[in-house]
């Protein structure tokens, strides 16, 4: 660029200089060699001048091609990578299909040990009602028989008779010993080919879960729920909830809640059996504070329990009463049916800001789908939950009539209303990153009716009779 200046520079000068001497010689008659060394002069500027503007386009062309070259060695790493990362989509994208066959292949084989199990259960049931069928008519024949010796005379002796006699006293009953011994033994058969299907029911259900947990992992968690969603899932086991089992026990000095156990001495908060009315025992933690004892009904303190359960757990409970656990919304029923209770919500941020709610509530039975009807009481948070409205508790596998997907979209078993609220305690334990709306959506929020949005921590659910 400096060669490039310089050369136009100089060209204007040459040129004014070579006018000058034509008008010059216009004026003045020179001697001729003069005149051609003055022209060989100029001639020699200008060449000199073109010679460096060469040499500077030369350099600048040699630095244009090495930037070139750079761009596109770029272009080939950028393309090198693009490639590489397809690659590895596609392969991840087969190791989903075939993720999904595994899990339809496995659904299949789940319903068929299904049907076997309900066959072998039907076949269990009618061979009993034979067996029982034929041991009364064996008692029917053998009384019927021993009415018809007595009635004979002492001196009358039927050959017919005493030889009928002599056959039913032995054969017949071996014959039903015999007969009997083998339908119990079809029935161990039976019984042990049904242990060995719900062994293999058991290990498809862990397959299926591990698949699952699979494909979450490859971070395509959404498509695959939903395509998963839409198929009918096969009913999971129901985890024991430990510290808290149901017992078929009668005991008319068991308390009938937390607050029958404080008015009774117990000032210390801990696990307690309880047996409301009409109700069988089981366990509960009581929390005494303030003077008073609460029953805790659910807690989440740091995502060690899946929350994304079905009905039926939800219904009888599952986790662990010393960590996070769900009562269970029979047991929660059994409760506040016998009196007015009061629901109270604690909940802690991840700036370890704490909030609390209460409301006094209702709650219906399995038939309504256990409907909340909420009405507020006090509270140090902005209300998210719609009041004097009917809340209808949902799971993934348990929709009521009328209800949008909630479930599906916000993970988790919760009450809801016609429409879908951003307000979820049973939601996905996620910790605090950066996250899409969609994600955390999924995970345990609070979002007050002014639009205030809580991602939340930790979450405990009390319940307290108002007398």
């Amino acid at each position: 660029m400096y060669t490039i200046k310089l050369f136009l520079f100089i060209a204007p000068l040459v040129i004014s200089s070579r006018i000058d001497q034509d008008y010059s010689s216009s004026d003045s008659v020179s001697p001729e060699p003069k005149s051609k060394f003055a022209m060989l002069d100029d001639v020699k500027i200008l060449a000199n001048g073109l010679l460096q503007l060469g040499h500077g386009l030369k350099d600048f062309v040699h630095k244009t091609k090495g930037q070139i070259n750079d761009i596109f060695q770029k272009l080939n790493i950028f393309d090198q990578s693009f490639y590489d990362l397809s690659l590895q989509m596609n392969e991840i994208k087969e190791e989903e299909k075939e993720l999904k066959r595994t899990t339809s292949k496995l659904q299949v084989k789940n319903e068929e040990v299904k049907n076997m199990s309900l066959e072998l259960n039907s076949k269990l049931e009618s061979l009993l009602e034979e067996k029982s069928l034929l041991r009364q008519k064996v008692k029917y024949l053998e009384g019927q028989l021993t009415k018809f010796i007595k009635n004979q005379p002492e001196n009358q002796e039927h050959p017919e008779v005493t030889s009928l006699q002599k056959e039913t006293s032995n054969q017949p009953t071996i014959y039903v010993q015999t007969f009997v011994e083998q339908q119990d033994n079809s029935i161990k058969d039976l019984l042990q080919t049904m242990e060995e299907q719900y062994r293999q029911l058991n290990q498809q259900h862990s397959q299926i879960k591990e698949i699952e947990n699979q494909l979450r992992r490859t971070g395509i968690q959404e498509s695959t729920e939903n395509s998963l969603s839409s198929k009918p899932r096969a009913p999971r086991t129901i985890p024991s909830l430990h510290l808290n089992e149901t017992k078929n026990v009668e005991h008319n000095d068991i308390p009938a809640d937390c607050t029958t156990i404080y008015n009774r001495g117990e000032h210390t908060s801990g696990i307690y059996s309880i047996r409301p009315s009409n109700s069988q025992v089981f366990n509960v933690y009581c929390d005494v504070r303030s003077g008073s004892s609460w029953i805790l009904i659910q807690r989440r303190i740091d995502g060690s329990q899946n929350f994304n359960e079905s009905w039926e757990n939800y219904k009888y409970g599952f986790g662990r009463l010393d960590g996070e656990f769900w009562l269970g919304l029979e047991k929660i029923y059994s409760i506040v049916k016998q009196s007015n209770y009061i629901l109270r919500i604690e909940l802690e941020d991840w700036k370890d800001n704490k909030h609390y709610i209460e409301y006094s509530f209702h709650l219906g039975n399995h038939e309504t789908n256990y409907t909340l009807h909420l009405s507020e009481i006090t509270a140090n948070v902005p209300n998210a939950l719609p009041e004097h409205k009917d809340l209808v508790f949902s799971t993934w596998d348990h929709k009521a009539k009328g209800q949008f997907n909630c479930q599906e979209s916000y993970s988790g078993g919760w009450w809801w209303h016609d429409v879908c609220g951003e307000n979820n305690l049973n939601g996905k334990y996620n910790k605090p990153r950066s996250k899409t709306k969609p994600e955390w959506r999924r995970g345990i929020c609070w979002k007050s009716q002014n639009g205030r949005f809580y991602s939340i921590k930790s979450t405990k659910i009390w319940s307290q009779s108002k007398f």
